[in-house]
């Protein structure tokens, strides 16, 4: 904690204020992508994509899990994607699972969450549309059957979404599924045949 603390009290010497790029942040942001992704320490979309501050409009939890619309209760997620599309205008979401995923790990194996119940409870979530995948993939550490069946459950709950619905039905807005390898840094993009596959450079 100590070195974070250091390294955030001599931020404003570190960046470059004088050039105006961190002062127009003050004006507004508009970023150009929503980037929904886990809040796993080891994924860090901006280290990923290269971002600049400003670029990308980050929603990150347990699992990168997108709750179906209509849940009862008032929703962080929701309101990150209502914003992001009414209010900021973005013209892409990404899904973005991860190798190693702790949340995929925990739904893959059933471990006894019961000294966890919020976990628990936010995982049951994406445990019912993932069960045929849990059921059926490898017992590797890696996850990569389970994160990316993740990847496409969740961008099937945001078309659950009118304001989702809206905009894909205008156009408006594209939707990408990634899968992150931590151990690699390689980057699969999900296919329109379904298949998640790495981009040559």
């Amino acid at each position: 904690m100590k070195a974070l603390l250091n390294r955030a009290r001599t931020f404003r010497a570190r960046a470059d204020f004088d050039s105006g790029e961190y002062r127009k942040l003050a004006e507004g942001q508009y970023p150009e992508v929503l980037f929904i992704t886990c809040s796993d320490s080891r994924v860090i979309p901006a280290l990923i994509t290269g971002a600049r501050p400003g670029e990308i409009f980050e929603l990150r939890n347990a699992g990168n899990i997108v709750p179906p619309h209509g849940r009862p209760g008032a929703s962080g997620e929701a309101a990150t994607i209502e914003y992001a599309l009414e209010v900021l205008g973005v013209q892409d979401i990404v899904v973005c699972g991860h190798s190693h995923c702790g949340a995929m790990g925990a739904l893959k194996s059933g471990d006894d969450l019961s000294a966890l119940p919020g976990v628990d409870a936010w995982l049951h979530i994406a445990r019912p549309e993932l069960a045929p995948v849990l059921e059926s993939a490898p017992d590797d550490p890696s996850l990569p059957e389970v994160s990316q069946g993740n990847v496409v459950n969740q961008l099937t709950a945001l078309r659950s979404y009118p304001v989702v619905r809206r905009r894909l039905d205008a156009g408006r807005l594209r939707l990408h599924g990634w899968y992150y390898e931590i151990d690699t840094g390689f980057v699969h993009e999900l296919g329109d045949d379904g298949a998640f596959r790495v981009h040559a450079a």
